[in-house]
């Protein structure tokens, strides 16, 4: 589910956001209820991911509100740090639509692939600047994609096939390497993952 979280820019966005919960960061000393119930549920998913496995299909559904997921987005960040995000906050919309501000390092971006971001906005976009992007997850078969919706620095829209292109260096940058040019299979046998009102859902 971290997948589903710093993922879910897998969270420069929440593609992150979604990928945050593909692996699980060591909790050590956790002074919130919050992080430690979700390496819980995580080791709740894999025990039915191995029951699955061996034919005993274990049904597994959950809950989790958008303050708890930016409480674990905070830890998990700290503890395990993302290259090219420095932080990152997700607001939880029905109709699987996800708003996010994640600060970028774009200097570092920019590095990576020299000419991703576009002259006109390279005054704006230098440095560690924080990012406003929307978008909508698809989950189906066992697979999440999305889609942005829009994006925004400050009152600068920002092209959706920069905002595509800056999340695909990206999240290729972190250690699972992700390809967000398709969908990204969802962690733990997860079949489904759907929003309400500033709460995600999913099931196995």
């Amino acid at each position: 589910m971290r997948t589903c979280i710093n993922g879910f820019f897998s969270l420069v966005t929440a593609c992150l956001a979604i990928q945050a919960f593909a692996t699980t960061a060591p909790v050590t000393d956790a002074g919130s209820s919050a992080i430690a119930a979700f390496p819980r549920l995580f080791d709740q998913l894999r025990a039915a991911q191995a029951q699955a496995a061996h034919g005993n299909r274990q049904r597994v559904s959950f809950r989790v509100s958008e303050v708890e997921i930016n409480e674990y987005l905070q830890y998990s960040l700290h503890t395990r740090p993302r290259p090219g995000v420095e932080s990152m906050t997700i607001k939880i919309f029905p109709y699987n639509y996800i708003s996010t501000l994640t600060e970028v390092d774009f200097d570092a971006v920019e590095r990576w692939r020299p000419g991703t971001i576009p002259a006109l906005l390279r005054p704006v976009l230098n440095g560690r600047k924080s990012i406003w992007v929307d978008f909508r997850i698809r989950a189906q078969d066992f697979r999440i994609g999305f889609s942005v919706e829009k994006a925004r620095y400050q009152n600068v829209w920002l092209p959706a096939f920069f905002v595509n292109k800056a999340i695909e260096i990206m999240a290729a940058r972190q250690p699972e390497k992700y390809d967000t040019s398709k969908p990204i299979p969802i962690p733990f046998g997860l079949r489904q993952l759907w929003t309400s009102n500033h709460v995600l859902q999913g099931q196995n």
